[in-house]
């Protein structure tokens, strides 16, 4: 069997929370060594959250198996030392400090890479080092708020843009771009020898979801209202209608060929005209004309017909039929969640259990006296 693709590498992961950990997660499934590096005496919050199984927290627990624990205080002389002692040893470091906490340790990018000149040093932050609001506290609808993603947003009855319904600054904006970056910079010091600095901002990073409306707005000048948008509402042909039995389905039939197929399905012609001159009356047409049958009428009308349609499930609903189809191909043995990696990227740490706090200072801490290593061990 073939070694996974970063089992020589080592990762040094200073983060908490989700983007950072899920980044060095998915590191780790692909073979890297990770060392979670959290401070005394309660380590990374998350290990608090609720629900818990067999005492930990089932959150910490999916975000952190397969890597290890030591728990250092980075503001103490001799963990200072015992830290630089593992930045020797580690190919990539991974944290999510707002910009200058890591510099004021005598930690930043600067500093670091200068001593460990093949370092892949990768910074998670809300905005990025440069940014004029690289110090503003601020969270995931934040970060979407700033991109003009909750801007765009369908509006609710009171006419508040409704809340994003995924975390998709911390994920999309973090996450996923720390995990690129990094695969992209170790290529490139196998060319190089060298390591680098990557500022990774969410907020920045989410931009790209918008692209579809900015160029829109930019070229034509015409910017879509909230929620009038092609794919947030504005479009008969991409809308969530109510079936008469109150269950929903998710319709996208965006193209030609897919929009003539739905509109023999439930047997209306909307002709061209119509739907460029009063697109809301079409949506109106449509959703009058779902709400005729219930939802198992209409999945067995559409069936092979090639309409970019389907149920629109609550979330325990979709948890369960997907879990239901991994196992009928054969992957029943896969996490809940699995992560955004080929199969052949999915065993091994997946099914390791998160480390204990600081279980690794004993093997991977160098302390000065046996003193120091007895006051860290937790």
């Amino acid at each position: 069997m073939a070694q996974r693709p970063l089992h020589d590498v080592v990762v040094l992961d200073l983060s908490t929370r989700l983007p950072g950990p899920l980044a060095t997660l998915m590191l780790a499934q692909a073979g890297a060594r990770v060392i979670k590096v959290e401070r005394p005496p309660e380590g990374d919050e998350v290990r608090a959250f609720a629900p818990r199984v067999d005492g930990m927290s089932a959150h910490f627990v999916w975000l952190n198996r397969g890597k290890q624990s030591v728990t250092l205080d980075l503001k103490r002389r001799e963990d200072l030392a015992a830290f630089e002692h593992l930045v020797a040893q580690a190919d990539v470091l991974v944290e999510q400090f707002r910009p200058g906490v890591m510099d004021r340790l005598g930690l930043g990018p600067d500093a670091l890479c200068r001593r460990h000149a093949r370092l892949i040093y990768c910074s998670i932050t809300g905005y990025g080092r440069d940014d004029p609001r690289s110090l503003d506290a601020a969270h995931d609808l934040n970060y979407q708020a700033d991109a003009g993603l909750v801007g765009a947003a369908p509006l609710l009855a009171g006419g508040t843009p409704a809340l994003p319904p995924v975390l998709l600054g911390d994920i999309a904006g973090g996450s996923y771009p720390a995990f690129m970056s990094i695969l992209l910079a170790l290529m490139q010091r196998q060319q190089t020898d060298e390591g680098q600095f990557l500022d990774i901002a969410m907020s920045r990073n989410i931009e790209v979801f918008t692209f579809w409306n900015v160029i829109q707005g930019t070229l034509t000048g015409a910017w879509p209202e909230p929620g009038a948008g092609r794919h947030t509402g504005g479009s008969p042909r991409y809308q969530v209608y109510r079936t008469a039995d109150d269950r929903f389905l998710a319709v996208a039939a965006l193209e030609d060929r897919f929009w003539h197929n739905f509109q023999q399905a439930i047997g209306l012609t909307v002709r061209p005209d119509w739907e460029r001159r009063a697109p809301r009356e079409v949506i109106a047409a449509v959703a009058a004309r779902i709400a005729r049958h219930d939802a198992t009428h209409w999945l067995a009308v559409m069936a092979g017909k090639d309409v970019c349609c389907n149920l629109a499930p609550d979330l325990e609903q979709a948890v369960a039929a997907n879990a239901a189809r991994r196992a009928a191909s054969g992957r029943g043995s896969k996490p809940l969640i699995p992560l955004p990696l080929a199969p052949q990227f999915t065993s091994g740490p997946a099914n390791l259990p998160a480390p204990p706090l600081g279980a690794g200072n004993e093997t991977l801490v160098r302390a000065q006296t046996p003193r120091d290593r007895a006051a860290r061990m937790v």
